[in-house]
């Protein structure tokens, strides 16, 4: 199927991504006045069977995102799992897929505010491919650029405008010869990747920074946090982490919705550990992948699945735009 003829949530009803415009002059697109979620479904073939991770957490961290912006999301975190279930279903994407939610400003005019401005929304669901090669290890420098602080524009939030900064640190790791970058604070703690929250694993203890370090609430960070603690026995640390540190780590991964558990082999050019993927990061890939495709009973409550009678029956049905 091309992109264009995918079924997407806009304006209450299911309708062809390439009949879905904005114009020129929309106010997200001039000022980054928007927000969304990065939603991951993982496909089981043996299942036949499209699990969504902790679906309802991204609409509700989204929910918060927009308060922020002063836009009102057209349903409720409930409901917009829904929405998300019956486009797996319309489009019939049985495939690890990449679900986009955004929010935005909409009007199409000239002015930086966000009081009395049209919202829109939408959901995007496409056929996922991996950021990186988790089985390789991430080679990773301290970028020049640092982490936009929370009184300027809060990371914490997913705001559209605010990922120039991932953007501008990403290309210059890879212009440099790395896979990413990692960014620090203002004050030279370290806050996270590009796109993905920061662990380090030092004298038997996991370390990674607080909220309050310019870092995004992670979704995939707090599921790590559990497994290091409940599966793995690990005494997990949130802390401010000084940049020499991360030299003198016995292990590094970063994490996030499209990149899974990413270990980080190497950064700025010093091997990390052995230089390979290290044991822990090795075992929360296998958990990770085993839970977020519905392999682990024990986290079954952390899914939701496209394609069960329970799934059609709790997607209500709705009206599909004509083409």
């Amino acid at each position: 199927m091309q992109l264009e003829d995918y079924r997407i949530y806009r304006g209450g009803a299911y309708v062809r991504y390439g009949d879905a415009k904005v114009g020129l002059l929309t106010h997200g697109l001039n000022y980054g006045t928007g927000c969304f979620e990065g939603i991951r479904g993982y496909w089981n073939a043996d299942r036949k069977q499209l699990y969504f991770f902790r679906l309802l957490e991204h609409f509700q961290r989204l929910e918060q995102s927009a308060k922020l912006l002063l836009i009102t999301l057209p349903a409720t975190s409930a409901e917009l799992c829904e929405h998300t279930v019956q486009l797996a279903r319309l489009n019939d994407l049985r495939q690890d897929v990449y679900v986009r939610p955004l929010a935005f400003k909409a009007a199409e005019e000239v002015g930086v505010r966000l009081h009395n401005v049209r919202d829109d929304f939408a959901i995007i669901m496409v056929p996922h491919k991996s950021y990186f090669d988790g089985m390789q290890g991430l080679r990773t420098c301290i970028s020049s650029w640092k982490r936009v602080d929370d009184n300027a524009a809060p990371a914490r939030a997913k705001l559209t405008g605010i990922y120039v900064n991932s953007a501008i640190a990403k290309t210059e790791a890879v212009s440099n010869g790395f896979d990413e970058a990692i960014l620090l604070t203002n004050d030279g703690h370290v806050a996270e990747g590009s796109a993905e929250n920061l662990f380090m694993v030092r004298h038997g203890a996991v370390i990674t920074p607080p909220v309050t370090d310019a870092i995004l609430e992670g979704i995939t960070r707090s599921t790590l946090i559990h497994l290091c603690r409940v599966e793995l026995g690990m005494q997990v640390i949130e802390r401010s982490v000084d940049r020499s540190e991360l030299y003198g780590a016995d292990e590094i991964f970063l994490s996030g919705t499209a990149v899974g558990v990413g270990p980080v082999i190497e950064v700025d050019r010093r091997p990390i550990g052995s230089g390979k993927i290290g044991k822990v990061a090795g075992a929360l890939q296998r958990l990770y992948d085993e839970i977020t495709r519905g392999d682990e009973p024990r986290y079954r409550h952390w899914l939701t699945p496209a394609f069960s009678a329970e799934a059609a029956a709790a997607a209500a049905p709705q009206k599909v735009a004509a083409s």
